[in-house]
Parts: structure tokens; C-alpha cells; sequence
């Protein structure tokens, strides 16, 4: 296994967020987590990584505990894309994704690094902005850029918090075609973050479904994007159809 949880539980002062959250994640996998606005998916996402300490638990990348490793080795296994990335100062998009190669240089000279970050422009058409401003770029110009970003790092687990948020259509399915391919491609495994059912169902092999810090439901798109589940969950009276190998979600109202 590249990812196993085991009984974790988080909890901000006096607010639990996390309760006994268990899974485990194997290489070639992209795994989705869903859930309503408040359910713990980001939480989740910042625990596996450390950002967040988890309570209680146990949390390891290729059996080692989480909990006893630094931040440079964490960087070297997982790669984290934020919900938001900013920055105060110009920056060019070669530079942002250069930072992603921080876990293996020393920054006196990364020749290798500088390499591998034109590799993986070019691998994900972006070659042509490299010297542009990070923070002129369009949104979805942006969330290629950070995962770029986290390919330079070579991590074999992507944590992926809300990679489509704020794009259009286009660039939802071109950021996850990518992430996908990836996953498939190279067997790294990666953990998304979303709100968006129909792109969980149609781009991970499981879910991981969310609810109030516990999980509700667990496995393929089909076992997990019921009606019933989606009606307890969301509150929403939704249809669930299959198309093509791929379950689809339409959403009819409120319950």
C-alpha cells in the first residue's frame, strides 16, 4: 500500500472534524473524497500531509508513520496542491514550479531540477508560459502551473484539494484528463478533494464519501453515488443512471 489511515480523528479547539477515518490507497489509484461543505474533506487532506496534526491514529506512506518524518521527507512522497495558491511577489511559472523540486536540492544549483521542471512544462503544454507572471496567468493556466508544480517534486501520493474549483468546464476536464493520465501512466496515486460528483465518478476508481468527519460510504463510483446515499449525505434528491461504464448524477432538488 502507498496510503494507509487507520482510525484517525482531528479536532479543532472544542469542534471534532475527524472521526475514526480509515482507507487505504495503492499505487495506480486515484481516489476521490466527497462530501458536503463542512464534512472534513480539506481537514483530511491537511492531516495526511501534516499540515494538520491528527488527534488520534495512525497515518503511513510505504509503512512508515507520518508522524515521525520531517517536512523535506514528507515533500519527498507527497506532493500537495492547496484549494488556493497565491502569491504577494512576481514570480514566474518556471520558478513555481521550480520550488516544487525543494525535498532534492540544496538550491546551490539544481541542474537535474531544471531539467525535470522543462520536462514536465512541456508534458503539460506550458512550455510557452514559462516566463510569464504566476499571478497574471488565468485561473486554469494556474492550476495546471501547481500541478506541475507537484510533478517536479516527484512524490509518489498527489493530495489534491479542490484542483477544479473556480474553472470553466474545459479546464475541469483538461486539469483531470491530466491527473488521471498521470496516475495511470506513471503509478503514483493520488487523493482529490471535490465537489463535483460527476468528475469523482468519472475520473477516480473510488470514493471515500463524508459525512459530519466519518465515512459515510466507501468504494467504486457505482457502490457509492446512490440516490439513498446521496439523499442522506447532501439532502438532495438526485437520479443516478449509468452511461457508458460511468455513473452519472442528476441532481433534481432539495429534500
Amino acid at each position: 500500500m502507498d496510503l494507509t489511515l487507520r482510525g484517525v480523528e482531528f479536532a479543532y479547539p472544542s469542534v471534532p472534524v475527524l472521526k475514526g477515518v480509515s482507507f487505504e490507497l495503492n499505487g495506480g489509484e486515484m481516489l476521490a473524497v466527497v462530501g458536503k461543505n463542512g464534512s472534513g474533506k480539506s481537514t483530511l487532506i491537511k492531516c495526511i500531509n501534516r499540515i494538520l496534526k491528527y488527534r488520534s491514529g495512525n497515518i503511513s506512506v510505504q509503512r512508515e508513520e507520518v508522524k515521525n518524518m520531517g517536512r523535506r521527507e514528507i515533500a519527498g512522497k507527497m506532493a500537495y496542491h492547496p484549494q488556493k495558491t497565491s502569491y504577494n511577489f512576481p514570480v514566474t511559472v518556471f520558478d513555481t514550479v521550480l520550488m516544487g523540486r525543494y525535498p532534492h536540492s540544496d538550491w546551490s544549483g539544481d541542474k537535474e531540477g531544471e531539467q525535470r521542471v522543462w520536462e514536465v512544462l512541456r508534458l503539460l503544454n506550458l512550455e510557452g508560459l514559462a516566463l510569464r507572471d504566476y499571478n497574471e496567468i488565468s485561473g486554469g493556466q494556474q492550476q495546471k502551473v501547481v500541478i506541475a508544480r507537484a510533478l517536479a517534486q516527484e512524490a509518489k501520493i498527489l493530495l489534491l484539494d479542490e484542483p477544479t474549483s473556480d474553472l470553466d468546464i474545459r479546464y475541469q476536464l483538461e486539469v483531470m484528463e491530466i491527473i488521471r493520465r498521470l496516475v495511470k501512466e506513471s503509478g503514483i496515486s493520488a487523493i482529490v478533494a471535490i465537489h463535483d460528483l460527476n468528475l469523482a465518478s468519472r475520473y477516480c476508481d473510488r470514493i471515500v464519501m463524508l459525512y459530519n468527519g466519518v465515512i459515510f460510504s466507501a468504494g467504486t463510483p457505482r457502490e457509492v453515488f446512490t440516490p439513498e446515499n446521496i439523499a442522506s449525505v447532501y439532502g438532495v434528491d438526485a437520479s443516478v443512471r449509468e452511461h457508458e461504464g460511468t455513473v452519472h448524477i442528476i441532481p433534481k432538488r432539495p429534500i
